[in-house]
Formats: structure tokens, C-alpha cells, sequence
């Protein structure tokens, strides 16, 4: 298992609550017995929650896996396991496929979660400082990370265990839980943190007036879940589970409210500039999870340029993924997307997306944080986040919603809301086709590289209906992940997902 070299690291194990949830060796360095008893405990706490979340989307590359390899959109020269993950073949014996379908990572976030839910009003009743308001603010993000954490496994795997109270040592054995059900949960947990998230913290927020653990926006802005990122979330559950009519109320909740989360669209150039929308944390990260250097994180390790970029970008031979020729142009065929499209003579006309088009192998190369700038390729130490939902994948959701229910005039106006930020001309189905096609086209140009090619094939094809290989994959479970044979070993009362047995 990889190691990942960030600071937030130091926390993990120290506020887990779980000694061996992580195959790392415990690091506590405050005892049980002394830790929430202060304000500081209780921000320590919490930040060791999100910091799990992002080494469970980050350890071996599983977010961009799951999300972006498993699709087939990318192909991989030289690596076998890659290729066993593009050719769903999910039982290959490699150690990374192994790694990606345990769920470990995710249950340390669970536990972490959980522990933070039961103690943290012994820091209430000990520390004057810790008010009420502080604790609201806490619980309701602990909530959401928990749901969340749910959410994202239920993806992948469909049925799960499901545990909402601490354990300390091994996880109790449970079986799983069915999908549906948790999913149910997690709505709830959902609306309630909602409830009680601000829009913003550490400014003028009425649910979360002044600093924040004595910091200003500047410190926090893209950085915790907002209320805006609950409704995205609820947005997503709901569109996996085909509910459009609850994601289309969800999605506009956040259009009519987006910017008291100081959201906004975002520019092409600034999507894929080099220090622009991926680096280090932004108030339009509506959900992400950052790697600041200005907080000294970062690392050559776990983020998508360790998968995409190779030469001219940096001294990498090879990369471990690329998109071919024959897709980008069947991808990006519209003229004038200033993503990529190609001048009359077949040169690069917008090279945003890609580099070294011409080459034996495209780079892909929208996202690019360089801690440094791209000038000197030897040098490979990245700063971006993970950024699980932004405004324009929350449009496009709506737009996906609309469509299902059958209101064309709104799901081409949130169509027409990207087109148009990219370049291109409003939706027209003598030129584009199919409404339905053409947003899930859409999100596939808009979204690529960010995690969420693999659930929107799924999505589409349980609306088309369509005879296909992932429609087969659909009503056989195999569109989920084998549960990790080592889970199964330790925990008899687990059983596999039939189609991987």
C-alpha cells in the first residue's frame, strides 16, 4: 500500500478511535484518556475526519480508479493491473485491484466519524470556550463526512456493513447492510447536517457568525462542507438511485442559493490553468478535498498527474494513462470547444485538455498543479485537490434530472448553462441529438478527469435501457466492485457480490 505524504497524516491514527482500521502502524501521540478535553481537541478531531476522507479517495490513485480508469474513456500502455480495471476484470490478482476493493479506508472514516459523534460533548462540558454554536457547526460536518463515507462505498460495493457507533480494535463483525437502506439513512443524515451547516465559515454566515476556531474565511473557504455541498451530495444520492423528481428539488435548492457560498462558474482558463481551479482550495471547490502547500501539503504521490502526466509536461517516459486519438476527436467533435478542438488543417485549435496531441501518446493534461509551475519538468511535487463536485457538475445534474422527468425547456436551459461557458453553441437536436445524450455528452467532456465517468455510464444506460455490455453489468451487479478476500477471511459473516464469485 502506497504511503501518502501529506501532514494531515499525523492525524489519522491519533483520532480514528480505531487501531487497526489503517494497515499503518498506531501513531497515537495524545492518550484517550486526555484527548476532548479542549476547543483544540475538538477542531484536531474533526480535521482528522477529513483528512481520512481524503487518503481513502487518494490511497493508490482509488478515486480517479473507480471513477475515471474503470470507464474505459483512458487506456493504459505498460500497466497490467490498469488494464485489469479497464477490462472490469476485478478479480486479477494485483495488488492494487486487491487494495481497491477494501473497504478499510472508508471505515476508518466511519470510526472516525462515529468516535467524534460520542465524545465531543465531553469537550462541551470541559472547555468554556467550545460553545454551543461551535458544537452545532461540528456535528453537523462530522454527520455529513459520515454520510458521505456511506454514500461513496454504497457506490462502490452496493451492499455494506453498516456501524454508526465507535470501536476501538478490530471493527465488530457485522454483515452488510443492503444498499438501498443505507442509502435511505444517508439522506436523512444528510438533510439534518444541512440543517445546521453554514453557507460560509469564519465571515458573515448567521448559522456561523465570526471566526472559526478563530480563523477568517480565507482559511476555510473550499475547505469544510457547506450547506450548498450537503444539497450537492443529496443531489447525487438521488440521481444513482433514479429518484430525479427528489434530485431535480435538491439541485435547485442549489442554483437558487449557490452564491451565499461564494460559488460561481468557472472559466476554461482558469479550469486548467496550471495554478487556477484545481490547486490548493478554492471557494468553488463545493465539495473538495485540498492539498495547500501554503499549509506545506502536497505530494508526488495520490493525485491524478501521477496517472496522466508524462513528457513534454514532466520527465515521465510513458504515462500510466492516456485518451487516444480515435476518442478525443469522438469526444470533443464540436468546433470551437475551447476544452480541445482542431483548427481546419487538424492542429490543436484549444489545447486545454491535452497536450502533445500530435504525439504517440496525448497527455492529458487539464489538471496540472505543479507546486512551482510547470517550468521545470523534473520536478513533480503536486497540489491538487480532489474535487468531488463543483457548480458545473451540479448544473448538468439538474439538466440530467429535467430530461428524465420529461421538463426539455429547463434541462436544455442547464444544458445551455455549460455549453455556452465552454465555447459552444446552444443545444440544438438536429445538430447534437438526443437531449439525454447530449448532457450525459457533456458531462463526459466537461467532467473528465474528476471521478464521475463510470457512475454517469451507469446512470445513462439505466435510463436508456439500451442492449449493452454495462446494461448486462447493471442487472447482473457486476457494475460493483468483489469485496476484498482478505475482508471476507477475517469476517464470516460477510458474503461476496454474487457476480464476482
Amino acid at each position: 500500500m502506497k504511503r501518502i505524504i501529506i501532514t494531515s497524516l499525523i492525524l489519522l491514527v491519533a483520532f480514528s478511535g480505531c487501531k487497526k482500521a489503517l494497515e499503518v502502524d498506531s501513531v497515537r501521540t495524545v492518550g484517550e484518556k486526555n484527548m476532548w478535553n479542549k476547543l483544540e481537541d475538538a477542531r484536531a478531531g474533526l480535521m482528522g475526519i477529513y483528512a481520512l476522507t481524503r487518503v481513502a479517495l487518494i490511497d493508490n490513485n482509488a478515486h480517479w480508479l473507480y471513477g475515471d480508469v474503470r470507464s474505459g474513456d483512458f487506456a493504459s500502455p505498460n500497466r497490467q493491473d490498469l488494464k485489469a480495471i479497464i477490462n472490469n476484470d476485478l478479480n486479477a490478482s494485483f495488488p492494487t485491484v486487491e487494495a481497491l476493493s477494501n473497504w478499510t479506508r472508508w471505515y476508518a472514516v466511519v470510526n472516525s466519524a462515529n468516535l467524534f459523534l460520542e465524545r465531543i460533548g465531553d469537550v462541551k462540558s470541559a472547555d468554556p470556550r467550545y460553545t454551543e454554536n461551535n458544537m452545532i457547526i461540528d456535528v453537523a460536518q462530522a454527520r455529513f463526512l459520515r454520510a458521505f463515507a456511506y454514500f461513496y462505498m454504497v457506490r462502490i460495493w452496493g451492499d455494506v456493513p453498516f456501524i454508526i457507533t465507535s470501536h476501538d480494535g478490530e471493527f465488530a463483525k457485522k454483515p452488510r447492510e443492503k444498499g438501498d437502506k443505507v442509502l435511505a439513512w444517508v439522506e436523512q443524515e444528510l438533510k439534518a447536517a444541512a440543517t445546521d451547516l453554514p453557507y460560509v465559515y469564519g465571515a458573515d454566515d448567521p448559522q456561523q457568525p465570526g471566526r472559526y476556531y478563530n480563523e477568517d474565511e480565507n482559511r476555510w473557504n473550499g475547505a469544510l462542507a457547506r450547506k450548498t455541498t450537503a444539497y450537492a451530495i443529496l443531489a447525487h444520492v438521488a440521481a444513482w438511485q433514479g429518484n430525479y423528481p427528489v434530485a431535480a428539488t435538491y439541485t435547485k435548492f442549489l442554483m437558487d442559493n449557490y452564491s451565499k457560498s461564494r460559488l460561481g462558474w468557472t472559466s476554461t482558463s482558469h479550469l486548467t490553468a496550471g495554478n487556477g481551479f484545481f490547486d490548493a482550495k478554492r471557494h468553488t471547490h463545493l465539495l473538495g478535498f485540498n492539498s495547500d502547500y501554503g499549509h506545506i501539503d502536497g505530494s508526488t504521490t495520490g493525485h491524478i498527474e501521477e496517472l496522466t502526466l508524462a513528457e513534454p509536461v514532466v520527465t515521465k517516459k510513458v504515462p500510466d494513462i492516456y485518451m487516444v486519438k480515435d476518442s478525443i476527436l469522438r469526444i470533443f467533435n464540436e468546433i470551437d470547444d475551447q476544452r480541445f478542438s482542431l483548427d481546419t488543417l487538424g492542429n490543436p485549435k484549444f489545447d486545454a485538455y491535452f497536450a502533445n496531441y500530435n504525439g504517440k501518446y496525448p497527455i492529458f493534461a487539464k489538471i496540472k498543479a505543479i507546486q512551482g509551475g510547470s517550468s521545470d519538468p523534473n520536478f513533480r511535487y503536486f497540489t491538487s485537490a480532489v474535487v468531488f463536485t463543483r457548480l458545473e457538475d451540479v448544473i448538468l445534474l439538474r439538466a440530467e434530472a429535467l430530461s428524465a422527468l420529461g421538463e426539455r425547456n429547463g434541462a436544455i436551459e442547464a444544458l445551455n448553462t455549460v455549453r455556452t461557458l465552454r465555447g459552444l453553441k446552444e443545444y440544438n437536436q438536429d445538430v447534437n441529438g438526443d437531449l439525454v445524450d447530449a448532457i450525459f455528452k457533456e458531462r463526459q467532456r466537461e467532467l473528465m478527469g474528476e471521478g464521475h465517468r463510470w457512475y454517469d455510464m451507469v446512470r445513462y444506460h439505466k435510463i436508456k435501457q439500451r442492449n449493452s455490455k454495462l446494461t448486462s453489468l447493471i442487472n447482473s451487479g457486476g457494475i460493483y466492485w468483489p469485496v476484498s478476500r482478505k475482508l471476507i477471511n477475517q469476517n464470516n459473516l460477510l458474503t461476496q457480490n454474487p457476480y464476482w464469485n
